[in-house]
């Protein structure tokens, strides 16, 4: 064992979220046999065999852990794709793949990893510390790396024995096990990654309960039960099958009719209307994430690439000039848009740490005030004539284009003159990544660890960084914030960047959503924590 124990808690351990436990779960008043609880985790024994059904809200992006960006991909890889660490229902980390919690040199500088033994991936090949080594180095440089700036000061991953890798950093980095619990930590087989290369997400071979089948865009992906998986005798299920349904009233009737058996992100307009139905119900949590807005500022060459300037269409005052973004922040009343488009069912938020966060304080759940007369101020300030043309990219579905209309209207009162424009989801983040916008609807699901929500957006070349924000400042306190394991410093040090990002807007938070799916009362054991992960490893169908 190397290091010391003490550190190793601080920097493993970090944190639990403790939202609540297990998902609380609403029945919807059902009479059948066999009924789900009306709260507490689904204890109810399921069979072996049967396809479980879900509708996604989006169609997935590449299935690749690399390179994955979207929830609705990580849902598919997360019964397929296995992590170093997991979370369990309280949001605490455990391991999945590793053997136990890692140990940290005394410095700070070397992680330690036991892997488990015995494990293989879906084609066959053993699952070791080489396997390890490839895909974190993967991770770290392969070139469009979503995982980049979250193994940010991974320097070297070494082998030691097969069973063990020891992770070398340029400094300490305290996020680091959660990062491992994220795709960050997923592994994939040396294998395939040898025969496929760029091609993984063709067909992606992980150790996981499931293993790839299929894919057809735009239609549906389907998983099938891995005989190689080191716990298949718990898994029930023969079959996943994801399908894409973007309009959640679809997605709704498709469960009613019994089409689907699942489905993602209950509307707040269909919630009392899913409770209405005896045979359906609800699956509940409170999120980690956030729904805002992201203003490219500097992003002309692409997302990862240095700052520079805009040019026509997307440069503008809104790109240049601080006051009008403020501007545009103070136009929208966050209270009023979760009571008329979200029927009061989401929070109000202004911020991207939750506020049950260790790491959260008062600055960081600061709330810039609905002000439209002094959005026009900076406006005339700023010496522009109102009303200022912008255009904001929205998903092309019904909630977020209501949710879209709903802005549109609200900051017309503050001196704008909004333009939407509804694009497919995928196509909305190849055009956002590339630097083609002025401002995109978006959100971010959440990480258990305040750097997961924060570093990769705002650090310069952050590998989700859109809005091509940089400044010197923010970046030496998210590196400072994740070096030190000392919690009140790192609270401090994440208020003063979102106090700074409240004065620079590169992204306007707006709420916090509920973690909301469908699920038929045939259906039983399906896991949903506050990250808004499905997973389906102990689900089936009720004996």
């Amino acid at each position: 064992m190397i290091g010391f124990r003490a550190p190793v808690f601080a920097m493993v351990v970090g944190f639990s979220l403790v939202l609540g436990g297990c998902a609380a779960i609403d029945d919807g008043g059902g009479q059948q046999q066999q009924q789900p609880p009306s709260s507490g985790p689904d204890t109810r024994p399921v069979k072996a065999g049967g396809t479980l059904r879900i509708a996604l809200d989006a169609e997935p992006d590449k299935l690749d852990p690399t390179l994955s960006r979207t929830l609705v991909g990580r849902d598919v890889m997360q019964n397929m794709c296995e992590m170093l660490y997991d979370v369990n229902e309280k949001l605490e980390l455990v391991p999945q793949l590793a053997a136990g919690m890692p140990d940290v040199s005394a410095d700070g500088k070397t992680v330690t990893i036991k892997i488990r033994t015995g494990l293989r991936f879906a084609d066959g090949t053993m699952l070791d510390a080489a396997a390890v080594k490839t895909s974190l180095d993967r991770h770290r440089t392969l070139q469009g790396s979503a995982r980049r700036s979250e193994l940010g000061p991974v320097s070297d991953v070494a082998v030691v024995d097969p069973a063990t890798v020891a992770i070398h950093l340029s400094q300490p980095f305290t996020p680091l096990t959660a990062q491992l619990a994220e795709r960050g930590g997923m592994i994939m087989s040396p294998t395939a990654l040898t025969k496929l290369g760029a091609d993984f997400a063709t067909a992606p071979v992980c150790v996981g309960p499931f293993k790839f089948a299929t894919r057809v865009a735009q239609d549906r992906i389907e998983l099938v039960k891995d005989p190689n998986y080191y716990d298949a005798g718990k898994v029930k299920l023969d079959k996943l099958v994801f399908r894409t349904i973007t309009d959640a009233t679809a997605r709704l009737n498709n469960l009613r009719s019994g089409d689907i058996e699942l489905m993602i992100n209950v509307s707040p307009v269909n919630v009392e209307e899913l409770k209405a139905i005896s045979s359906l119900r609800m699956i509940a949590t409170d999120s980690i994430g956030y729904q805002g807005i992201t203003i490219n500022i500097a992003n002309a060459a692409g997302v990862g690439k240095d700052p520079s300037p805009l040019a026509a269409p997307f440069a503008g005052p809104m790109a240049s000039d601080s006051r009008v973004r403020r501007a545009f922040m103070l136009s929208i009343d966050r209270e009023a848009l979760n009571r008329t488009v979200f029927r009061g069912v989401y929070t109000p938020a202004c911020g991207p740490i939750s506020p049950v966060s260790p790491l959260s304080s008062d600055a960081a759940q600061a709330c810039p005030k609905h002000d439209p007369a002094e959005a026009k101020r900076l406006l005339a300030e700023a010496g522009l004539t109102t009303p200022v043309k912008v255009s904001l990219i929205v998903i092309s579905n019904p909630d977020a284009i209501r949710t879209g209309e709903a802005i549109k209207a609200m900051v017309a009162e503050g001196g704008f003159d909004l333009q939407l424009e509804p694009t497919e989801f995928a196509t909305a983040l190849d055009v956002t990544d590339a630097g083609r916008f002025q401002m995109f609807r978006i959100g971010w699901s959440g990480q258990v660890d305040a750097d997961g929500n924060i570093t990769r957006f705002f650090q310069t070349n952050g590998s989700q960084n859109n809005s091509g924000y940089s400044d010197p400042e923010v970046d030496r306190w998210l590196t400072e914030a994740r070096t030190t394991q000392d919690t009140a410093k790192r609270k401090e040090l994440y208020g003063k960047v979102i106090t700074k990002v409240h004065e620079d807007v590169p992204i306007i938070y707006l709420y916090r959503t509920k973690n909301q799916i469908g699920v038929s009362n045939k259906v039983g054991q399906v896991k949903m924590y506050s990250d808004y992960i499905l997973r389906l490893s102990t689900a089936g169908f009720v004996e």
